[in-house]
């Protein structure tokens, strides 16, 4: 199965392919889809595009084969938060975490940053969220308790 330009195919731990590729408007329906089927606490990424104007955002979703029709299963994006800033999140759907998803989506989404010229990425999430602070570390971020909030981290990663 070949890919067309700037979307690749990963295999999973579990060993199922995805597409990953860069986000289009025509993907719209299919991120509210992921929404309505992903954690409260796992929505924020889908929820960083409404923030902001689509010239500051990026974003990387993930498709597979789900009962005969091509679904989205996770979402990475960042969104300016100044000239050389970004917030960024990403999430997955429930039965498809903890299979390198998250890694492959936020690699991707890094590589876009750099390439943009993007010099720093944040994420902020819940201090209990241990899968999240794992794949922050392993890529890199470093993580701080946030100053305003003892309930929360904040990931940084310098490009």
């Amino acid at each position: 199965m070949n890919a067309p330009e700037n979307s690749w195919i990963d295999i999973l731990s579990n060993g199922r392919p995805v597409l990953i590729r860069y986000v289009t408007q025509a993907d719209q329906v299919r991120e509210y889809a992921l929404v309505r089927h992903s954690a409260p606490e796992s929505r924020h990424a889908l929820l960083l595009r409404q923030q902001h104007a689509p010239h500051q955002t990026q974003a990387c979703i993930a498709l597979a084969h789900e009962n005969g029709r091509l679904v989205e299963i996770g979402a990475s994006r960042y969104a300016a938060m100044g000239k050389y800033q970004c917030e960024c999140a990403v999430t997955i759907a429930s039965g498809w975490k903890r299979l390198g998803l998250g890694t492959l989506l936020l690699e991707y989404l890094i590589d876009a940053a750099r390439s943009n010229g993007v010099h720093h990425l944040y994420s902020v999430s819940t201090s209990s969220n241990a899968p999240f602070r794992e794949l922050a570390r392993c890529l890199g971020f470093e993580t701080h308790d946030d100053p305003f909030d003892p309930h929360k981290v904040i990931h940084r990663l310098y490009l």
